[in-house]
């Protein structure tokens, strides 16, 4: 092929690699001035193979990606049959293996962006490796060989059942030849980010039944027995890529690229260097819920000494793809160790555990960990333990009684910076006292509180305008939803306005 033109514009000038059908050169576009890529398809290849070539590459011409690599043109030359592709300069992936786990999160983040941006266009990419995305100089990320990516509607030339793609890669369904949607890319995805991060594949073996069975059926080992310097954070995102079965991955790749986002700005501000003693946290059945609680994928610790009840709500709570169990712990100082180390938007704590329970750390936890989130979960629902935990810095105070919704709603409103009091709570704290139902007439400290809550002010602003602290505040704010019946402070400010404690002329006046 070396010196040939093809179709009298398409100078073919050396030869760049080759594969099991086709061969790819670099060649120069006489017309347009410019150097490409020829992807040639090599002799006597299957006539299904001849059509999916071309079919699948007219797919992925409709793209138009800064990370995706470029298709100008396919023709056939007597008997040549080739396309016409962007020449990208670089080095391939394989050379970032290993890499430094920052570097694997920020190139796997561009990786994640751009099967994104496939997926929207109901692309399949179904053959994600090293070996198919280049670096450039740059640091920029090209998707090379799409060769069997795929529209999900489109009309298949394989067989049923036919496994197409790299063992090494492959989704447990593909090594099942189920059948695809995109959740296949996130696994290999998962897979490539794994083998740049630890410099080994998480399954590896020369006997490719053995090979595709561990993909369906085995755990891989956790990345940091390969690699402390890894976070728990990013190990927690490899690991959920990797999930078995689809529902329980990353439902899309927006969701995947912000995740290692997290991972990545959370590594920076801790200087994470690696810690040996971590242990991963269970990987658990997990659904999907498309609703998103906040921008970002918040970052979850639970601590409770119920080993099937914490599965469970690990289970639970990654039924989202916003939420990441990044740490557990099974006792109150496993608990500090998992907070100072991990940082974690939120802990939820228990307050019953053997040795030191959430009270008797929940201080150290506040001053150690100022800006997690700390939400009780217990089945004490005595005023006292109540009032100890939120006089300790408690964000949040629910039972284990509370539904799904409500757990997920109380995450919502502790990130936000609420006080969030449970069904059955709020009632139980004033000033230590169950609340006296006959009574439910707002007092003046109560009617401030609803009208600065009307006017949008969160707690801290309130505390600062009221003069006093977020402990009395809260006592202040339990007892007024008691007397409203308001399961939150937002339906107690609107409850206060429909009741005349407060009017839309005094929101007018502030």
């Amino acid at each position: 092929m070396i010196g040939r033109t093809l179709k009298h514009r398409y100078e073919v000038l050396e030869l760049l690699g080759e594969g099991s059908t086709a061969a790819v050169y670099k060649g120069h576009d006489k017309r347009l001035g410019r150097d490409v890529a020829l992807k040639v398809l090599l002799p006597h290849v299957k006539e299904t193979t001849r059509k999916r070539f071309f079919q699948e590459s007219h797919a992925v011409a409709m793209l138009n990606h800064p990370n995706i690599m470029s298709i100008y043109d396919s023709d056939d030359d007597g008997d040549a049959h080739f396309l016409v592709v962007e020449y990208v300069e670089g080095d391939p992936l394989t050379r970032y293996i290993p890499s430094e786990p920052d570097v694997a999160m920020r190139l796997g983040k561009q990786i994640a962006q751009a099967l994104g941006y496939a997926h929207q266009r109901q692309i399949i990419h179904r053959d994600v490796k090293p070996a198919n995305i280049m670096v450039t100089p740059a640091g920029q990320i090209k998707i090379m060989d799409l060769g069997l990516a795929l529209p999900k509607e489109a009309k298949r030339v394989t067989a049923d059942g036919m496994i197409i793609g790299t063992p090494a890669y492959l989704s447990p369904e593909q090594a099942q030849g189920s059948g695809l949607d995109n959740r296949t890319d996130i696994y290999s995805l998962g897979v490539v980010l794994y083998e740049m991060a630890t410099g080994q594949l998480p399954f590896s073996t020369d006997d490719i039944p053995a090979l595709l069975l561990q993909h369906v059926k085995q755990p891989p080992p956790l990345p940091r027995l390969h690699n402390n310097r890894i976070s728990p954070q990013l190990e927690a995102v490899i690991m959920k890529a990797l999930e078995k079965t689809p529902v329980r991955r990353f439902q899309s790749m927006e969701a995947f690229a912000s995740a290692l986002d997290g991972a990545q700005a959370t590594g920076a501000e801790t200087g994470y260097q690696g810690v040996s003693s971590y242990q991963s946290p269970t990987q658990q059945a997990r659904a999907v819920n498309p609703e998103r609680i906040s921008g970002k994928t918040l970052r979850v610790v639970l601590a409770d000494d119920h080993t099937i009840l914490r599965r469970a709500l690990t289970s639970m709570l990654s039924t989202r793809d916003d939420i990441l169990v990044i740490g557990e712990a099974s006792d109150g100082e496993e608990a500090i160790t998992r907070v100072v180390e991990l940082s974690p938007d939120v802990l939820i704590l228990d307050l019953n555990m053997p040795g030191k329970g959430g009270l008797d750390v929940l201080p150290d936890i506040r001053s150690k960990a100022p800006n997690t989130k700390v939400l009780i979960l217990t089945g004490r629902e005595e005023e006292w333990y109540i009032m100890q935990a939120l006089r300790a810095g408690a964000h949040g105070y629910i039972l284990k009684s509370a539904d799904e919704a409500d757990l997920i709603d109380s995450i919502a409103r502790v990130m936000q910076g609420n006080i969030v009091l449970g069904r059955g709570v709020a009632e139980k704290v004033v000033t230590g006292m169950i609340t006296t139902r006959q009574d439910r007439t707002l007092n003046d400290s109560e009617r401030t509180l609803a009208l600065y809550v009307a006017m949008g002010m969160d707690n801290d602003q309130i505390a600062a305008r009221m003069g006093t602290t977020i402990t009395s505040l809260t006592e202040t704010l339990a007892s007024m939803m008691s007397k409203l019946g308001a399961k939150n402070r937002d339906q107690a400010a609107l409850q206060a306005l429909r009741r005349g404690d407060i009017s839309l002329t005094e929101l007018q006046e502030y």
